[in-house]
């Protein structure tokens, strides 16, 4: 293989169909795009996968379905070093579906995020647990009564 390669040759995520059309200024962004792509295709085997251009954002998105018929999630992949804004997040929340952060290590380690539009109670664990302390100060109470 020669050492003189094009642009186009020597960036080949660039030349991948999903990716082609992308272009957005951020190279990392790009980059981290395309791995989460692959992770939730060939990896997760999630359907629909397609990518949308933020040109506000300089940011790429990705719109896919866990399973047939189930819900369409949007995904933001974002390089673990790269910030993100408020508006940023709203941007993603306003597209109408349910959002996933995703941190793209630089060793390609991702991190998923569920993301909401406020606050989210938590589920409380399930399980025999119980507040050791709070039961051990009843029972001082009722011993002084």
């Amino acid at each position: 293989m020669s050492g003189a390669s094009d642009g186009a040759e020597a960036n080949w995520i660039l030349r991948h169909p999903q990716m082609k059309e992308l272009q957005v200024g951020d190279s990392e962004q790009i980059h981290a795009a395309f791995l989460v792509y692959m992770d939730l295709t060939e990896v997760r085997r999630w359907k629909e996968v397609s990518c949308v251009k933020i040109p506000d954002l300089q940011a790429v998105l990705l719109e896919a379905q866990e399973k047939d018929g189930g819900p369409v999630y949007t995904v933001l992949p974002l390089p673990v070093h790269q910030s993100l804004s408020h508006r940023s997040i709203r941007q993603a929340l306003d597209r109408g579906f349910p959002l996933l952060l995703c941190a793209v290590a630089s060793d390609s380690t991702l991190v998923y995020q569920r993301m909401t539009d406020g606050l989210v109670t938590p589920v409380p664990p399930v399980g025999p647990f119980e507040d050791e302390g709070r039961r051990q100060r009843r029972k001082r109470r009722q011993q002084q009564r």
